[in-house]
Parts: C-alpha cells; sequence; structure tokens
C-alpha cells in the first residue's frame, strides 16, 4: 500500500484560547483529514503553567499535554459532529506580554520526524519564523505553504513611532516568509506539465504557476507572488443555527426579535472605536436603534464609559460565546472594524442568517456575495443602511451560499490554492536551458546566502533580544522538556 501524503499544520495558539490562530488551523486539521486520503498532523504550543495563566480564560490549566489534548478534541467534536483522524503535536512556546503572543523555544520542525516531512503548513510564517534557529523549513520539507492571517503592520502602526516600527517590519516579513516559504513558481516536472519555448528555442518543463503564500484577503501585508484566498469556513453549530433561522422565515414566523449587536474582543483597535463614533455622529437619526456589545479585554473599562455617553441604548456586557442561544435572535450584527484580516464574527453571523453592516474594506471582500452583507463607504451611508436594515428583514440563504460559509468549502479552496487537488509528485526538472538553469542556480544561491544571514543573528541571544525574542527562547528550559518529554539527545540535536 502506497504511504500517504503527509501535512502537517503548525500554528501560534492553542484552545482554550479561542484566537483565529488556535480555531481556524484546528479545523482545518479536522477536515484535511476527513476524507482519509492523507495524514494530517496539527502542531500546537505547550506552555509551561505560569505561562497558561497569563494566556488561557477562565483560569483554566493542564498539566499535560495529553490533558490539553483531551480539552481540545472535546471541544472540537461537540462542534463538527464526527470523530477526526488527525493527530496532535506540542511544541515548546513561550508568552510574549508585550506582543500578547506565543512565540516558539527551539526548532519546532523537529516536531515532525524526517520520514513524514512531506507538507508543512504554517499558519503566520512570519510569526513563526521571526526567531526560528534550526534546519530551514525548505530543506526539512518537501512543500512549505504559508497562510498570512494577521495585518501585523496595521497593528504596530497604532504604537508609538508606529510607522518607523511598520517600515521595518515589512521588510523583515518579507525577509522570513521568502527564506522558509516555497515561491509562487517552480520549474519541475510533473506529469501535466507545460511545453513553453525558451531564450534559445529549448524545450523544456514548466509547471503552471502554484501558489505557496495564501493571503486570507487583501487587508495583509502583500508578498511576492501570494494569491488571495479565504481558506476559512465557519464552526458548523452556525449553519445549523442559521438553518433553523430559515425554516421559521419559511413558514411565515418571526425569525429575529432582537436589534444591533457586536462582539469581539473589547479593545479600541477592535472596532469599538470607530463603532461609537459612527454612532455618535448619527444620534439623532438613530435614535430608535439599541445596540448591545459584547466583549472582554483591556479597553473594557473605557469601551464602557463612551457608551454612557451616548445619547443612545447601548449595552455593555461581558464575553460570550457567540453560538450562545442568547444571540440567536439578533437581527443585525455591526463589525466597522478595519483592522481584521477576515473577520470570524462576520463570517458567523453570515451563516445564522443575520444582517451584516461591515466597512467597505478589503477585508470584507470575500462577504460581499452574500445577499446579507451590507457595506458602508462613508458615515452617512452606515446610517442609511442601519435604518434600512430596522425596516427589513433578512435575506434566505441558497444552500449554494450556505456552502460557501463552511469548512468544506473551504477545504476545497486551501487544495485548489495550494495545489494540493493534485498528487504531489514533484521533481527538480532536467531543463535544457543554459538560461533557465543558471538564473533558478543564481536564485538559489540569494536564497541560501540570506537563509544562513538569518540562521547566524537568530543563533545569539543578544540579537534576538533586540529584534523582540522571548529572553532564553534559543533552547526549551528544564521545565519545558521535562513537560513535553523532551530528552538532552533531542535538546543537543536540536
Amino acid at each position: 500500500m502506497d504511504k500517504k501524503e503527509h501535512i502537517a499544520i503548525f500554528t501560534t495558539a492553542s484552545l482554550p484560547w479561542l484566537t483565529g490562530t488556535a480555531v481556524n488551523p484546528l479545523f482545518r486539521a479536522a477536515y484535511l483529514s476527513k476524507s482519509g486520503e492523507r495524514d494530517v498532523t496539527l502542531v500546537i504550543p505547550w506552555l509551561s503553567l505560569k505561562d497558561q495563566g497569563l494566556v488561557y480564560p477562565n483560569n483554566i490549566t493542564f498539566a499535560s499535554p495529553s490533558e490539553q489534548e483531551k480539552y481540545i478534541r472535546q471541544w472540537l467534536e461537540e462542534r463538527i459532529g464526527f470523530t477526526s483522524g488527525f493527530s496532535i503535536q506540542f511544541y515548546p512556546g513561550k508568552f510574549s506580554k508585550d506582543k500578547r503572543s506565543i512565540l516558539a523555544v527551539g526548532d519546532i520542525s523537529e516536531i515532525i520526524p524526517d520520514e513524514d516531512a512531506d507538507i508543512a503548513v504554517l499558519e503566520e510564517p512570519e510569526h513563526l519564523t521571526w526567531y526560528h534557529h534550526g534546519k530551514r523549513w525548505k530543506t526539512k520539507f518537501r512543500l512549505v505553504i504559508g497562510i498570512i492571517h494577521t495585518n501585523y503592520l496595521e497593528y504596530v502602526k497604532r504604537e508609538k513611532n508606529g510607522g518607523l516600527q511598520a517600515f521595518f517590519l515589512k521588510y523583515l516579513n518579507n525577509w522570513v516568509v521568502g527564506i522558509y516559504c516555497h515561491k509562487a513558481s517552480c520549474y519541475i516536472l510533473m506529469q501535466n506539465s507545460t511545453y513553453v519555448k525558451t531564450k534559445d528555442n529549448a524545450l523544456m518543463m514548466f509547471l503552471s504557476v502554484f501558489i505557496c503564500v495564501i493571503r486570507l484577503s487583501a487587508a495583509t501585508q502583500d508578498y511576492d507572488g501570494s494569491i488571495v484566498c479565504n481558506v476559512h469556513g465557519v464552526n458548523p453549530k452556525f449553519l445549523e443555527i442559521g438553518e433553523k433561522k430559515r425554516e421559521q422565515q419559511q413558514k411565515g414566523d418571526q425569525a429575529f426579535t432582537k436589534g444591533a449587536y457586536f462582539i469581539g474582543k473589547m479593545i479600541w483597535s477592535k472596532g469599538y472605536k470607530e463603532l461609537l463614533q459612527l454612532l455618535k455622529n448619527h444620534q439623532k437619526e438613530l435614535a430608535a436603534l439599541e445596540v448591545d456589545l459584547f466583549g472582554s479585554g483591556e479597553d473594557s473599562d473605557a469601551v464602557q464609559k463612551a457608551a454612557k455617553k451616548l445619547d443612545l441604548t447601548v449595552r455593555v456586557h461581558p464575553a460570550r460565546d457567540h453560538a450562545d442561544v442568547l444571540f440567536h435572535d439578533y437581527k443585525l450584527f455591526l463589525n466597522p472594524s478595519t483592522t481584521d484580516v477576515v473577520c470570524t464574527t462576520t463570517a458567523e453571523a453570515l451563516a445564522m442568517g443575520k444582517i451584516v453592516v461591515c466597512a467597505n474594506h478589503p477585508s470584507n471582500d470575500f462577504f460581499k456575495q452574500f445577499p446579507n452583507c451590507w457595506t458602508f463607504d462613508d458615515s452617512e451611508g452606515f446610517a442609511k443602511l442601519i435604518l434600512k436594515a430596522l425596516a427589513e428583514e433578512p435575506a434566505q440563504p441558497t444552500d449554494a451560499q450556505r456552502h460557501g460559509l463552511s469548512w468544506e468549502a473551504a477545504t476545497e479552496r486551501f487544495l485548489k490554492a495550494a495545489d494540493l487537488d493534485k498528487p504531489l509528485e514533484r521533481k527538480l526538472s532536467r531543463s535544457s536551458s543554459n538560461f533557465m538553469a543558471a538564473s533558478l542556480n543564481l536564485q538559489q544561491k540569494v536564497d541560501d546566502a540570506s537563509a544562513f544571514v538569518h540562521h547566524v543573528a537568530s543563533g545569539f541571544e543578544i540579537s534576538r533580544r533586540i529584534f523582540g525574542a522571548v529572553p532564553d527562547s534559543l533552547q526549551p528550559d528544564e521545565e519545558l522538556r521535562k513537560e513535553l518529554g523532551l530528552t538532552n539527545a533531542a535538546r543537543r540535536q536540536g
């Protein structure tokens, strides 16, 4: 029996932290493995007990990786309705307070044995490789695909000296993604190669372009040779809620009995600043509007104070699970945020059959195909859409539109975008073109030199600290090694 193709998905967060890079790679692993055609491993960070207390909500902690894995699998299977067939591995991580992110410790590519190193999917490749010191990802794996989740440039622009920080971060991101993810086009031999003419009229085998860096939307930083494709879906629970609402509408019942709401981490940069300003601008014409805000975060008190100053009914509540029955009857979801790449809560609201009023912004381009997604260009447009939504009922989505929001459809888009819907039989071609061979050889030398510079720079504690690495993150400490069962031999190998 032929060995199955193996896909290793590396990501930067894990449950119970309900952030996008914890939830979406988990669903991706489940649906990629569902058919049984390929082996899938999800590789996620393990945190020491101290760091768990800083990251995980509601005082949830785990004494061992196996305990956390049990929690993750139970959470997942309650939502997807089938038993997942992928494996879970943990890499050592440390929490960076200033970045509010988990950073890898040591060479995490070593988690996957060489014999299984077919395809690596790096969820947030820039984040995973800023401080990577070890084997080069493109040497370890036959194909390395990056999925760009986060608009880091937009976030740093809001900090002190943000413009300068964004300038340097842009080039750093381009540099590490170029080093560690495969290029957009490769000259390789495949069954269905296309013959093209070279300058010296020699025929060579050329693979039509395949993409190895996928941007979830055009709201992210651009990368050479990347493609924009939303390869995320929604939790099936939201589609089930939407189906019940559609059945109520078809019976002539009033499916939506509540007004408007917004849900998200309660920090100003997540859309709260824009939303409260828009409501302030149109208090008179929107006097009949009632809005509920749900979230928790560093700016919760400030948001509550700002909401109380409005001459509108704006209620502020703690964070809740978006699938909670509390949200089912809301008709209108408001989301003026422009810092998201693809807003998960917008997709969830559309799946539940609600009207969504959001900014006309690249992060929302994917959602414009759905009739219940209404976009505004300015403050006046926002107010007009709110009044229209209050007077109308949501459209009933078709089965095809509902499928477009699902993880089944997202998995199909991912496989097609990454050219994985065909067998991975990629080998170096033998080109008769000296010109093309020399060009490829030169590019390889440039890439190798660039990778060497990064490897050297990332190997010294002082240079790592200058660029923002967590202290002592070059190798796992004794506590992490013990909890993950890493041996001294493994440490020396790393």
